[in-house]
C-alpha cells in the first residue's frame, strides 16, 4: 500500500500515482482511462479498445462523402498491385 496526497491543479484536484503503481497495475502513460464512483471509492479502469468491422466502416461510405483517387506516380520499388 503507498500513500499520496490530493492537491490542485489548476482549478482542479489532481492525484500523482507513482510509477510503481502504474506499472504494477499494468498501465501505461498517456493510456485512456474511466473513472466511476462506486460506493464512495474511485474506480479507475483502462477503456476498452474500439474494434472496428470492415463491412460497418463501408456502410458508411456514399457518393457524398467519397473521395476521387489520387495517382502516386509509378512504382518505385518492390510494390505489387
Amino acid at each position: 500500500m503507498m500513500e499520496s496526497v490530493i492537491r490542485k491543479w489548476g482549478n482542479s484536484p489532481a492525484l500523482r500515482l507513482p510509477a510503481a503503481v502504474l506499472k504494477q497495475a499494468g498501465y501505461q502513460l498517456d493510456q485512456k482511462v474511466e473513472l466511476t464512483v462506486t460506493q464512495g471509492r474511485i474506480v479507475i479502469e483502462p477503456l476498452q479498445s474500439v474494434r472496428y468491422e470492415l463491412g460497418d466502416l463501408l456502410a458508411g461510405l456514399s457518393r457524398a462523402n467519397r473521395h476521387d483517387s489520387v495517382d502516386f506516380g509509378p512504382a518505385v520499388g518492390r510494390e505489387q498491385f
